[in-house]
């Protein structure tokens, strides 16, 4: 992360994720794995970080990670729907997803730097709408940020992970 803001952010998750026994998943399209590393590069994330997956084509996305058929992967549904399905595949406390146009040109209709951020939480789902400019290279880096910031911000809401998710060795599995 260029400004060091993102590795602040991430030390942060892992500092909250690792006091209350929280386990965290990542869904990627946009950002192709470059979430799921800067979140692994957090401290002791081998005690928190429960993995991600980079989905790219919509069949995919569909049978792996439940989105519904039809819905456009640009979309705050699609985002929703794609943090849920890792959420529940990582059997995680809490998951952010990614997915948008990174550019340089539009697609689908939707112009270069229109990024979803999807979260899931067992208390709830949601979604953030980002409108980024700049290259491609701008547009991954500010969503791997900001999606680090969401998860960030979700884990300081949430109450304890619930018995079976202590990830140290001598906890119930």
């Amino acid at each position: 992360m260029n400004d060091g803001n993102g590795s602040a952010d991430v030390t942060r998750l892992g500092e909250r994720a690792e006091a209350q026994g929280l386990r965290v998943s990542v869904a990627e399209s946009l950002t192709s794995g470059r979430l799921a590393n800067a979140v692994g590069a957090g401290p002791d994330a081998s005690q928190w970080f429960a993995g991600g997956i980079v989905a790219y084509l919509t069949d995919v996305k569909e049978r792996v990670l439940g989105l519904a058929p039809g819905t456009d992967p640009c979309s705050a549904a699609a985002a929703e729907q794609l943090a849920v399905g890792a959420r529940e595949l990582f059997d995680a406390d809490i998951c952010v997803s990614t997915t948008g146009v990174g550019g340089p040109g539009p697609e689908g209709g939707h112009p270069a730097g229109t990024v979803y951020l999807g979260w899931a939480t067992s208390d709830g789902v949601g979604h953030r709408r980002l409108a980024l400019d700049g290259d491609p290279e701008d547009i991954i880096e500010a969503t791997v940020e900001a999606a680090i910031r969401m998860l960030s911000f979700h884990a300081d809401g949430l109450e304890p992970a619930r018995p079976g998710h202590e990830i140290e060795g001598d906890g119930p599995a």
